[in-house]
Parts: structure tokens; C-alpha cells; sequence
């Protein structure tokens, strides 16, 4: 009965799975929209529209026109004189993605009524009552120029003012059915002062309505206003783009809309709609509900001419013959900004020249009224394959299967918007597909899982998570060998060690505790910076950075980990005072020298063929090590490699240490110390330190003896850190040269006799 059971289960689980889908998929639901969405973008992304000129312009009020001509909203006066230079070089339409809806507040009427009403200011009343009205003389301008379209706005708010319609439609091919019944359909509208309104040659919609995410992929052609005007019902207006693209055809007012099932629109689908619409000559295709898939090219500089230079004569001749003009703005204070799958941030006027340059050159992208049908039987097929193939044949053949079929789904969706900008969505069916095959397989996807949990069981004990994680999804890792990586090495030590492990001489725990209590905040400085703790040895700590995974400015977060290693330590050493004080016993502070170093290595697995370990070889990890080993010597905290220094330098404060050959090298190494964070680089104690201390390395290296004591006098003063340890060695080597010369040829070593 169990087995019977299972065997049905085997059938009924998948199929269960297989219809959900299918009903989220005939539902629409957001998430499955947006994963299209989503799929469409990095088409987008990969292969935009190639940049054609195409004759349109963006006149844009940009920054650079708010300085230069004042703050926004302009005189209308300004405008107008924009509007009749855009005309005479040339522009065959210019269009504005800018509403005027309230009067210029810089009318001379406008602007004595919030002067003090007196007899001082009577006579200049007067004169200004007699002064044409800004907005008068903006659509005398309008109107005398020609080929303008002004902008409309349609909301979901009330009503006050019906915009003026000029461009219109008719439906083509089909009686009795009105557009208004397949557009969307908005109760209020954002108007222009009627005087402009009727002055224009077009007046149009400029609603760009983005997706959940704030996206701009579609941008609706033509909206609807909720009400019912004489004659003419509900009126439907056309977007900005196609407004000018019909003025500048000289095209007549009446643009034709095809409804799909109307003549030459065959349509076997569920969804019932717009189609196309013929505006003059040209054709533009939609969706069902009117919108506009917008196929960007991305921004394009060539589409911009700043408003400024209009206004000032900086134009190149012909720059704007027989052009499409937009005025707009890209000027973040005023917010007109979009996204879209191409650029996260965008002015929205970019969107409707990118709109008009398709109409143009009549590319277009396009969702074929057959996709939905063919994505859901797609998923339909591959799903009922899987839930009879997985039983009989196993999930091997099938998943390879399975492959073939996404491949092929992707694939031939891909080919169809190379080729045809066709939007076909692969995705939905594939993820379908792909949880059908694992709830077919179910029992033997979590065998495997439990195994990889026993794996990662078994060597999370001695491995770090990071190897774990990679050695249960790539077991064949597990062989000896390595890479050669640019790492950054850290050495950390406890300096007098020997003389605390005595005073536990009785109390061997004790010390071991201790040892812990310091490594592990230590560690966890190292961790949470990226790093990589290779081993420790004793009380040292051996850290490296970009292995095994990557770690962009590795030599950076090496010296961060080094100066919070310092600030734990510290906190540590307070917190362990305050005990012994408190128990009457003597405190031993405990007290590390760090050494950081950046270089080529080889890391990998690396011991012998019965046991080995994830580890790092090579000059710059000796280097590291000894350049610990020297941080007692000249008195620091943290010695640094050259390598290290040049990376960090304009992060951190650096001053460099010598010029030293350490033990075992024969070559020469320059070495710095970090003394603080840019915090402490910026300050003007420190910037004075740098200059006096690479003034008396200088002079030192250059054999001027009594310039480098002067300067090794002022420099015990800095308030910035004690260096007597450093200042006095160079003292020390001083008085030695002075005795015995180094010689003509002396190049500034020291040659270190310890490690």
C-alpha cells in the first residue's frame, strides 16, 4: 500500500506543481510580470538599440542653463525666445515636456500686485498695467512660429480643465468599437494655460508610467480622459513623441488606431485590443492596452544641446535643420529623472526623443499576441514530460533533457529579439520546468543533500567555511597543487611571551586560557575584514588576504584588520588590569608586534598526498614574517612591505621606517609603518610629521649628518606618536657614521643582523 502510495505521489506531486504554475502564469501575478520584465531588461542590456541620428534633439535646461540664465521656472518672455531661435535654425517641430500651468509670476501685472499699493508705486502701476502680459506674448510666439506641441498630463485626481485635443483617432477596419474601451482611462487631467493650449500646434500626453520596480519599459500612446464630451465621449490623446512625429508629417489630425481582429490584425488570442496606430505615413505598433515598448539605446550625448548655448549663439551651423526638438530638462533639482533598463538614472525626456527616434527609423520592439499562449504551452509540454520521463527513465536522462530544452527556450527566444525584436519570455517556462523535474525527483535531491551536510560535517572541524563550502560543491579540489595569486600576508605576534608563560608556570590552563582570550578578538578583527587565518603558531597569527576567494583592496583591509587588532588588544588589556587589581596580583600587559606585507604567492593545497592543507608560500610570506620580527627594533606597532605602502598610502597614515636588507634576503627592502586611519593622515599634526620625517631620512641617506640631527631633535617633540625607539636608533647610527664614514657609494641600507 506504502509503495502504491509513493508511486502516485511520484505522478500527483509534480502534476500539482506543474498546474500551480501554469494558473500563476494565466493569473499574471507580479512576480511572475516582473521576471519578465527582468528578462527583458538583460536583452536590453546586451544588445541595445544601436544609436542611429535619427534628426532628434533634446534642447535640455541643465545645470549649466539654471546658472547661466536663473533658477527655473523662466519668464515666458525667455521662453518664447527660445521657442523663435529653435524655429528659425531649422527645428521642424519642437515639442515641450514641460507643463505650464500656472500664469509667469514675472507678468509686470503679476509682479506690481505684491508691491506695497501706495502713491510711491501708483505711477509705476500704471505703467505696468500698459505692458503685455508674458503668457499673451509666450503663445503670440507659439502660434506665430508654428510646429509647437505643448504638454499634457492625465492623473488620477480631479478634474478642473479638459485638455485641448487636436491630434485624434479613428478606428480602422472595425464599426461600432471605441478605443476608449482597451486604453486605460484617468479622471484628471494637468493642464496649460488655455491661451498656450490654443496657440499650439499639437498639444499631447507626456505620462510615462514605470513598472512595480520604477522601471520605464512601455509608455502608453494614447490614455483616455473620463469624460463624456459631446459628440465625441470620452477623448483619447496621443503621447508627446507621436503628437510631434504627426506635426512634423503635416499629417492630418486624425491618426488611425487598428484593433487586433480588425482587418489585417489576425488575432487567435484571448486578449483583445490595440494593435497599431498610422500616424501620416509611418506605423507604430502596440500592445493591447495602447503602450509603447520603448527599445533604448542607452544615453547618447549627441542627443543633447544645452539650452544655454541656444540662448547665446554657440550653436554650429545646421545643428538643427529639419529636426524633432524636445525641450526638457536634466537638471536633478527640477525631477524629471526616470530609470530604465539601461540606465538607473535618466531624464524624462530622453524617453520620449528615444520613442520619436524609433517611430523614425521604424524599429521597433514588439510582444507578439501569441507569446502568452506559446511560453504557457511550452511550460506545459516540458512539464508533462517530466512528470512521466522522471519515474520511468530516472532524473539523469531527463535533466539532461531538461537542459536541452531550456537551452533551446533561451536560445530561440534570444534569436527572436536579435533578429526580429521579438520579446518572447524563456524564463517562466524554464524555472517551471525546473521545479517540476525537482519535485519529481524530490527523494533523490535530498539523499544528495543529506550527503553534501554529512561532507560539510565532516571537514568544517579543521577547514575554514569558506573551503568547506567550495570543497561539498567541488570535491575535486581535493588534490594537491595551487595557484599564483597577488595576496597580502599578516604576521602577528606577542612580544615577551617567554616572561608571561613563566609567571604561569604553575598554571598551564591558565595560559592556555589566556592565549585564547587574546586570539580570539584578534581573529575576529581579521575575519571580519575578509581575511583568511592560515594558522597559528603558538601565540602568532599567520592571516592572508584574496585567497581562496577574491577580495578587491586586500592590502587595505589587511591594514584595517592591523589597527583594530591594536584597539582590541587595548580593551583586552584595560578589562585584564582591572582583574588583577581587583584579585591583588602584579598585571602583565600583553603587548604584539604586527607585520604586513603585499606580493605574489603561490596558494593551494599544499603537504603530502596522505594530508595536506590550504596554505600560502613565497618570498612575500617571508618577507611578512620578518617584517613582524623588526616592528620591536625600530619601536612601531605594524611594519609594513613597500608594495603595501604604495597601495594605502592615501588611506592611511604612513611614514616610512629604512631602507633594510632584513635576514636571510640580500636584497633591499624600503619599510614603512601605519600609524592611524585617514582620520589621523588629514590632520595637520601629522601631515607636519611626514614632511620633517621624509626631510630627515633624506638627509640621513644623503650622508648630511648635522641636518639629520637637527631634525631628529624636533621630531621627538611630534605630538602625534612616540618614536623615541626610532629616533634613537637613528641617533645611534649617526654617531657611528660619524666615527666611520660610510663612503661615497653608501646607498642607505641597513643590513639587518636578526630577525
Amino acid at each position: 500500500m506504502r509503495k502504491k502510495l509513493s508511486g502516485v505521489l511520484h505522478y500527483l506531486i509534480p502534476l500539482l506543481v506543474l498546474i500551480t504554475c501554469v494558473v500563476l502564469r494565466w493569473q499574471d501575478v507580479p512576480l511572475v510580470g516582473q521576471l519578465r520584465m527582468n528578462v527583458f531588461d538583460t536583452y536590453q542590456r546586451i544588445e541595445p538599440r544601436q544609436y542611429q541620428d535619427a534628426g532628434v534633439r533634446i534642447v535640455d535646461i541643465d545645470n549649466k542653463s539654471l546658472a547661466e540664465l536663473g533658477q527655473w521656472p523662466w519668464p515666458r518672455t525667455r521662453l518664447a525666445e527660445l521657442v523663435y531661435r529653435l524655429r528659425t535654425a531649422g527645428a521642424a517641430v519642437v515639442g515641450f515636456d514641460v507643463i505650464f500651468a500656472e500664469p509667469d509670476r514675472t507678468s509686470p501685472s503679476r509682479v506690481i500686485g505684491d508691491w506695497p499699493q501706495d502713491d510711491n508705486t501708483a505711477k509705476i502701476r500704471e505703467l505696468a498695467a500698459g505692458l503685455p502680459d508674458h503668457d499673451a506674448l509666450f503663445a503670440q510666439f507659439i502660434g506665430g512660429v508654428g510646429q509647437i506641441v505643448t504638454a499634457t498630463q492625465l492623473t488620477n485626481g480631479p478634474l478642473a480643465t479638459v485638455p485641448r485635443q487636436v491630434g485624434n483617432f479613428s478606428v480602422a477596419g472595425s464599426q461600432g468599437r471605441k478605443i476608449a474601451e482597451y486604453i486605460p482611462t484617468l479622471s484628471g487631467a494637468i493642464t496649460n494655460l488655455p491661451a498656450l493650449e490654443d496657440a499650439a500646434a499639437g498639444n499631447a500626453l507626456i505620462n510615462v508610467t514605470p513598472g512595480a520596480d520604477g522601471v520605464v519599459r512601455r509608455v502608453p500612446l494614447l490614455l483616455a480622459l473620463d469624460t463624456d464630451l459631446p459628440l465625441i465621449g470620452k477623448p483619447v490623446y496621443p503621447t508627446l513623441s507621436m503628437e510631434m512625429l504627426r506635426v512634423m508629417q503635416d499629417a492630418p489630425k486624425t491618426m488611425k488606431v487598428r484593433l487586433s481582429g480588425a482587418s489585417g490584425a489576425a488575432s487567435w488570442t484571448t486578449s483583445d485590443g490595440v494593435d497599431a496606430i498610422r500616424v501620416g505615413q509611418l506605423t507604430i505598433p502596440s500592445d493591447a492596452t495602447g503602450n509603447m515598448w520603448v527599445y533604448f539605446t542607452g544615453h547618447q550625448q549627441q542627443r543633447y544641446i544645452s539650452a544655454a548655448d541656444v540662448m547665446n549663439d554657440k550653436l554650429p551651423a545646421g545643428a538643427l535643420q529639419d529636426t524633432a526638438v524636445l525641450i526638457g530638462t536634466s537638471a536633478a533639482g527640477l525631477l524629471d529623472l526616470r530609470s530604465s533598463p539601461l540606465n538607473p538614472v535618466l531624464p524624462g525626456v530622453e524617453v520620449h526623443a528615444e520613442m520619436l527616434e524609433q517611430m523614425l527609423l521604424q524599429q521597433f520592439l514588439s510582444r507578439p499576441y501569441w507569446a502568452s499562449q506559446a511560453e504557457t504551452l511550452a511550460l506545459v509540454v516540458a512539464g508533462l514530460f517530466f512528470i512521466i520521463a522522471i519515474p520511468r527513465l530516472g532524473a539523469v536522462w531527463p535533466a539532461i533533457i531538461g537542459v536541452g530544452f531550456i537551452g533551446g527556450a533561451i536560445g530561440f527566444s534570444w534569436w527572436a529579439f536579435r533578429e526580429h525584436h521579438m520579446l518572447i519570455d524563456p524564463l517562466y517556462a524554464c524555472l517551471s520546468t525546473i521545479l517540476v523535474y525537482l519535485s519529481g525527483s524530490l527523494i533523490g535531491f535530498m539523499r544528495t543533500e543529506g550527503e553534501k551536510r554529512q561532507v560539510r560535517g565532516a571537514f568544517s572541524t579543521y577547514l575554514s567555511p569558506a573551503l568547506v563550502e567550495q570543497l561539498a560543491q567541488h570535491p575535486e579540489r581535493l588534490k594537491l597543487g595551487g595557484e599564483m595569486r597577488e595576496m597580502t600576508l599578516l604576521f602577528c605576534d606577542v612580544r615577551g611571551f617567554t616572561t608571561i608563560s613563566e609567571s604561569y608556570k604553575s598554571d598551564p590552563q591558565g595560559l592556555t586560557q589566556l592565549i585564547n582570550r587574546l586570539l580570539t578578538p584578534l581573529t575576529g578583527c581579521i575575519l571580519q575584514r575578509d581575511g583568511t587565518i592560515d594558522k597559528y603558531m603558538g601565540d602568532c597569527i599567520m592571516a592572508f588576504w584574496n585567497a581562496p576567494l577574491d577580495v578587491p583592496q586586500h592590502p587595505e583591509k589587511a591594514c584595517e584588520s592591523a589597527l583594530a587588532m591594536f584597539v582590541s588588544l587595548r580593551a583586552l588589556n584595560a578589562e585584564r588590569e582591572a582583574e588583577a587589581h581587583a584579585e591583588g596580583r602584579p598585571f602583565l600587559p600583553l603587548n604584539i608586534g604586527i607585520g604586513v606585507n603585499t606580493g605574489t604567492c603561490v596558494v593551494g593545497n599544499m603537504g603530502s598526498d596522505q594530508r595536506f592543507d590550504y596554505s600560502v608560500l613565497g618570498d612575500a610570506v617571508n618577507l611578512a614574517s620578518r617584517l613582524e620580527g623588526q616592528s620591536k627594533n625600530y619601536g612601531v606597532d605594524i611594519v609594513i612591505g613597500q608594495d603595501s605602502a604604495v597601495t594605502v598610502s592615501d588611506r592611511f597614515a604612513v611614514l616610512q621606517l629604512d631602507l633594510i636588507a632584513v635576514k636571510g634576503k640580500s636584497e633591499a627592502v624600503e619599510i614603512f609603518t601605519v600609524l592611524g586611519d585617514r582620520d589621523l593622515r588629514d590632520s595637520s599634526d601629522f601631515v607636519e610629521l611626514a614632511q620633517r620625517h621624509d626631510a630627515m631620512i633624506k638627509a640621513y641617506r644623503g650622508q648630511n649628518w648635522d641636518q639629520a640631527d637637527e631634525l631628529l631633535r624636533t621630531l621627538r617633540q611630534n605630538p602625534v606618536r612616540d618614536l623615541s625607539v626610532l629616533y634613537d636608533m637613528y641617533d645611534e647610527r649617526i654617531a657611528a657614521f660619524r666615527k666611520m664614514a660610510p663612503g661615497p657609494d653608501w646607498d642607505g641600507v641597513f643590513v639587518a643582523t636578526s630577525k
